[in-house]
């Protein structure tokens, strides 16, 4: 009897699969469930299922990071790869080579993974956009060196905006080293710390020739970058990430240089306009003051001066004698007034009736003495009179009876 271990058995059984031809190249349809990526070591397990049946699958990362979109469960793709046994649990799975969307190309699916994405990021939006420059100095361009794009680039800013400088950034469009060039170039000319605007784009291609442009890294760029760019990648009906995180999206890269640059010969004639105007209003205003000048001499005041002067000088005149008779009128009533709130001040002054040969008597101290209760004799009185005063000292008090 030939008695196996598990080891050994799993291991023939591997060999077994290997052998079978037709097992490894398969093609597979289903549903994916139970997916994980692991980001660290960028493998991918999951389940590849249908209605009836399900079996385990495996996509090392050397597979996986070729793929242009992100799977997920619940998704139907279409996988390739080979069946073989993993020994160590003894279960056997489909390895994946490559893996495509069931009905829908990769790279659509990817665009709308990535489109979904930003947009829900809210990095899209007219309010993040940045303005365009009304008259740019430096024009940054962001495409190949050797296309048409640049060409037409350039002549229409000769033509339409000689005042501005184009700086070329000669960058690769097309190809699996595309992305990151473009990176580089839109890094390199924001930056610079002089560029005013930056065209990034292409003439037209395939979708494959303009994926470049609908790359993740590629977007972040434009998002991240702080001066305004202007998407222009290949024709009118072509739309690509980098559209739509532009700060503006030009149809053509032609286009986009007519947006960025004013035409020189209509801003030459908006500021012969303005000249005009600003002439014909200064001659309006010239002629609005010359005619208030002329109204003024027509008046009389200026057309005959001296009658003004003789006419309001006698009325200044009769001003002035109404002024002084007003005045001397209430000065004399004021003065009689005076007179006679004086003569009644004099009648009830104590130094009239003194004149009239009457008397103070005051003690020592200065009171005035109103009763002889108030001294004694001996006591020394002052005597004051109108036109002076005497000391004297009591010798007898003798008071009236009444």
């Amino acid at each position: 009897m030939n008695v196996l271990t598990v080891s050994q058995i799993n291991t023939f059984i591997k060999a077994v699969f290997a052998e079978r031809q037709e097992l490894r190249n398969v093609y597979i349809s289903g549903e994916i469930s139970n997916f994980t990526h692991y980001y660290r070591s960028g493998h991918m397990y999951f389940t590849l299922k249908d209605e009836n049946a399900q079996i385990k699958a495996v996509m090392f990362s050397s597979y996986a990071s070729r793929l242009k979109f992100q799977p997920e469960s619940g998704m139907k793709v279409i996988c390739r790869g080979y069946i073989s046994v993993y020994e160590k649990s003894g279960e056997y799975q489909l390895y994946v080579d490559d893996m495509q969307p069931d009905g829908l190309g990769a790279l659509n699916l990817a665009y709308e993974q990535l489109k979904a994405k930003l947009f829900a990021e809210g990095v899209c939006g007219d309010d993040v956009k940045k303005p365009l420059p009304r008259y740019p100095r430096k024009i940054g361009v962001v495409t190949s060196d050797i296309g048409a794009a640049v060409e037409d680039i350039k002549n229409i800013t000769a033509r339409r905006w000689p005042l501005a400088k184009v700086v070329i950034a000669p960058t690769l469009v097309q190809g699996a080293n595309a992305a990151p060039d473009i990176v580089k170039s839109i890094v390199r000319l924001d930056n610079a710390g002089d560029i005013d605007v930056i065209i990034v784009g292409r003439g037209g291609g395939s979708v494959e020739d303009l994926w470049a442009f609908n790359t993740e890294g590629v977007a972040r760029a434009v998002i991240n970058c702080k001066t305004p760019i202007v998407s222009a990648v290949g024709h009118e009906t072509d739309f690509t990430i980098c559209d739509f995180v532009a700060d503006l999206r030009a149809p053509t890269p032609s286009a986009a240089a007519e947006i960025i640059c004013p035409d020189i010969e209509a801003e030459i004639a908006h500021c012969e306009n303005l000249k005009n105007m600003l002439s014909r209003l200064e001659s309006d205003k010239i002629d609005e003051e010359m005619q208030y000048i002329a109204d003024l001499t027509e008046r009389s005041v200026l057309a005959s001066p001296e009658n003004f002067l003789k006419e309001h000088g006698d009325y200044l005149g009769e001003l002035s004698s109404r002024f002084c008779r007003a005045f001397d009128s209430t000065l004399g009533d004021k003065e009689n007034k005076f007179a006679m709130l004086l003569g009644k001040l004099n009648a009830l002054s104590p130094l009239a009736v003194m004149q009239r040969g009457y008397a103070v008597a005051k003690e020592s101290g200065g009171k005035i003495i109103k009763s002889v209760s108030q001294i004694s004799a001996n006591d020394d009185v002052k005597i004051e009179f109108a036109d002076g005063n005497a000391v004297c000292k009591v010798c007898e008090v003798n008071q009236i009876e009444r």
